[in-house]
């Protein structure tokens, strides 16, 4: 349970004004459709986390114990200062408005935008650090859905609350502390 618990709330915090999140903000004031948006969501963050656990976990196997505890202690740490820097919106092309259309529109572009995205680093650390395996891409996955969901349905007014700031600081402090923990110990 360790495993989903650190992933969900490491993941979630970590999304909190990233870019995914800003994609999330453009996907439901462009199309006003939330349940293919927060499908595509869905579907995008199981495939590429899934293939970030899975990463992670390979790569766990050809390193030394002590090699890991301090490339994952280093990653965390990286991530962290990561988190401080604000994320840019970047302008989505819509296709139709149908849900179908607005549901693949979404997995594509989330699937995209995770690449190399600092969730889906966190998610190959994770991969490497904790078993079982499906506990780290079912918390990395639910860590995105918590994030996004709210944005997609309750839109601007939500955004425009949100201390993102504050957020940030608080997801750099969570990657920091991770990142110590497992580096003192």
């Amino acid at each position: 349970m360790e495993a989903f618990l650190v992933s969900l709330g490491a993941v979630a915090l970590a999304e909190i004004g990233d870019k995914t999140q800003l994609l999330s903000l453009v996907l439901a004031a462009k199309f006003r459709k939330p349940w293919p948006i927060c499908l595509g969501i869905l579907v995008a963050s199981l495939l590429s986390h899934a293939i970030a656990a899975e990463l992670g976990a390979w790569l766990a196997l050809w390193m030394t114990p002590e090699v890991q505890r301090w490339l994952i202690g280093l990653s965390f740490l990286t991530v962290a200062a990561w988190a401080l820097l604000p994320e840019k919106e970047e302008p989505v092309d819509a296709p139709p408005r149908h849900g179908r259309g607005v549901f693949v529109a979404s997995v594509i572009a989330f699937f995209l935008a995770e690449l190399g995205d600092r969730t889906q680093i966190a998610t190959v650390v994770l991969g490497a650090h904790y078993q079982p395996l499906w506990q780290v891409i079912a918390g990395s996955t639910a860590g995105m859905m918590l994030a996004n969901i709210p944005v997609v349905f309750l839109g601007t007014r939500f955004a425009e609350r949100l201390p993102l700031r504050a957020t940030r600081l608080a997801a750099a402090a969570l990657f920091a502390a991770l990142g110590l923990w497992i580096l003192l110990r």
